[in-house]
């Protein structure tokens, strides 16, 4: 993984990433729904939870790392939360159907990264083409309270810690 590249106290740095927004029409897994883009400007005077993935289905993003932050949801609302997103390299119809299996309705929005490429910017990439799946996003995770980094943390290790639901709550 590249050095991180933004701390605490930062503005975070401009994105526009793909994202299929939920709707109901997509509950039943018979629609693919229709990419959109989503800039971080859309963030401006929102506390925003931030918290990044490797890969959708993988086992530790798919079992440990996204359900907590839905089981999770309603007390991040509680501390003013107004944002949860998940990002990963995932093109964005992977992405909505990860979301779809997880249940996350509007709750958590899923965020494309293609190729990692905003994220690398920042130095939260990892390359795993040794594994055979190329340029990814780092397990992180970011507080942004009106575009401005309040937490931020890489992953040591392969477990989830300081990117976790607990670890952010705790934060806040």
């Amino acid at each position: 993984m590249a050095s991180l590249k933004i701390s605490v106290g930062d503005t975070l740095p401009k994105g526009t990433f793909g994202t299929i927004p939920f709707t109901e029409e997509l509950a039943d897994h018979s629609a693919c729904g229709i990419p959109t883009n989503l800039s971080t400007d859309s963030w401006k005077g929102k506390k925003v939870v931030l918290f990044s993935v490797p890969g959708a289905f993988t086992p530790t993003c798919h079992i440990n790392h996204l359900p907590p932050y839905l089981a999770k949801y309603n007390e991040f609302k509680a501390k003013g939360v107004d944002v949860i997103a998940v990002i990963a390299a995932n093109d964005p119809f992977v992405l909505s159907g990860w979301g779809r299996v997880e249940g996350l309705t509007d709750k958590i929005i899923t965020l494309s990264d293609p190729n990692a490429a905003w994220s690398g910017s920042l130095g939260l990439s990892v390359d795993l083409s040794g594994r055979g799946f190329g340029i990814r996003t780092a397990r992180y995770a970011m507080i942004i309270d009106d575009l401005v980094i309040k937490y931020v943390e890489v992953e040591p290790g392969l477990g989830v810690t300081v990117s976790g639901a607990d670890a952010v709550l705790a934060k806040l």
